[in-house]
């Protein structure tokens, strides 16, 4: 039973986080007060559903508990029978009508969360990731990981950024359309990184988190939605780029979960109405002037669009890289160039540009790099070379679906069959 309640605590966590913390923040105003509220009340949930049984709506539980206990943290520091009635006025106190949290939720709340975090009195840096925080529930070290510095600066950054959106009294809403404008491209950034976690998670055993891809989608229609009549390109370039990646979700695990890599996915399992959705907002997109998402969205239309891994056409996909990382540089987007120039150029040259980009130091914690230059080597014949690449990547990754496939790799590049090919 107490695995039981475990798992599901764990399954409310993973897909309803945000959710939970984005309706807490609109009730009590405080980001830190709503985060502690939530932890406490899932753990409770532990103790509480391995003996009382799993509640019918576990969210709206969470709500409810965190709810209270937020309410008990406002008594024990507020002194005054003044400011206890403020609270009542606020709908905090237990006399307030309970809003059915399961059927009548505000829909824009996790909207109305972005915005905020994105306020342009916050860094860049610490808009991010408070979203990723409070939105997706990944814990600081992942985080820090994204950006690539150590935890504690991480940590610094989302305390920093939560005591500032309370004491400057950043509304929690979203902002009039001539206000939105300023946000968009921090909003934008979140709403992919988002994606992105769903798509590839961090750690645990799925690859695949579908609740955050989902959510990234929906987010990203709402803001494209405000944006109308003329939204822009960037925007509509965005949710094209979502759809397209994520139409192919069903066939990137098999049915053991492990990886399957793009050239031998069975492409009959790809999600072919969310491509067909997806083309014309790809046009719509680049015709409007899109780069950073128009770019991205294109090249993985020319991948979702090829019937057969060999149609695909790499020398038009080596070129959008080319532009994309002339507009916006960045050693990931060098290291998916790289990727490209293997398939059109050969890995030799490939691994050149792979070696360049490690060579930098940037991404020498990303284990993406390690797996790209072990499968150059592996291209290549360097089986033993190739190994040591595996094994870097191996110690780098945190996902059980992704270490699975680099020790399957690994054990390839280890036995005489793999070395003889």
């Amino acid at each position: 039973m107490l695995r039981d309640a475990a798992q599901a605590v764990e399954d409310v966590y993973r897909s309803d986080w945000g959710r939970i913390v984005a309706t807490l923040i609109r009730m009590v105003g405080d980001f830190e007060l709503a985060e502690e509220s939530a932890q406490e009340a899932f753990s409770a949930a532990v103790d509480q559903w391995s003996t009382g049984g799993i509640p019918d709506h576990p969210r709206a539980w969470i709500v409810q508990t965190a709810r209270h206990k937020a309410i008990d943290r406002i008594r024990h520091k507020v002194r005054t029978q003044e400011k206890i009635e403020e609270y009542v006025a606020n709908g905090l106190a237990p006399e307030s009508i309970e809003p059915n949290y399961d059927t009548e939720e505000i829909p824009d709340d996790r909207l109305r969360l972005i915005f905020t975090c994105c306020h342009p009195a916050l860094a860049p840096e610490s808009q991010v990731g408070l979203t990723l925080r409070t939105l997706c529930g990944l814990e600081t070290d992942e985080i820090a990981r994204a950006f690539l510095v150590p935890p504690t600066t991480m940590a610094q950054r989302l305390v920093r950024a939560k005591r500032k959106i309370r004491d400057a009294g950043i509304p929690y809403e979203v902002p009039a359309t001539q206000d939105m404008v300023e946000r968009l491209d921090a909003v934008m950034t979140v709403i992919y990184l988002v994606f992105n976690e769903g798509y590839a998670a961090t750690r645990g055993g799925p690859l695949v988190r579908e609740g955050l891809c989902a959510e990234a989608i929906r987010l990203g229609r709402l803001v494209r939605a405000l944006t109308k009549p003329n939204p822009p390109a960037e925007v509509t370039g965005l949710l094209a780029l979502m759809l397209m990646q994520d139409a192919r979700r069903d066939a990137r695990l098999d049915d053991a979960g492990d990886v399957v890599v793009l050239e031998e996915q069975d492409r009959s399992k790809w999600n072919h109405a969310q491509i067909a959705e997806a083309l014309p907002l790809v046009e719509e997109s680049l015709y409007g002037g899109s780069d950073k998402y128009g770019l991205q969205a294109a090249i993985a239309a020319l991948h979702c669009t090829a019937k057969r891994a060999e149609d695909t056409d790499w020398g038009q996909i080596l070129s959008l890289y080319a532009v994309l990382e002339r507009r916006h540089p960045s050693p990931v987007v060098s290291l998916n160039r790289a990727v490209a120039v293997a398939m059109v150029h050969g890995p030799a040259q490939a691994l050149a540009l792979i070696d360049e980009i490690a060579q930098s130091g940037e991404l020498a914690e990303y284990h993406l790099l390690h797996a790209a230059r072990a499968d150059m080597l592996r291209r290549m014949g360097e089986f033993a070379e190739a190994a040591k690449s595996y094994q870097r990547a191996l110690e780098l990754a945190t996902n059980e679906s992704e270490r699975r496939f680099l020790e399957r790799r690994l054990r390839e590049m280890r036995t005489p069959a793999a070395a003889g090919r």
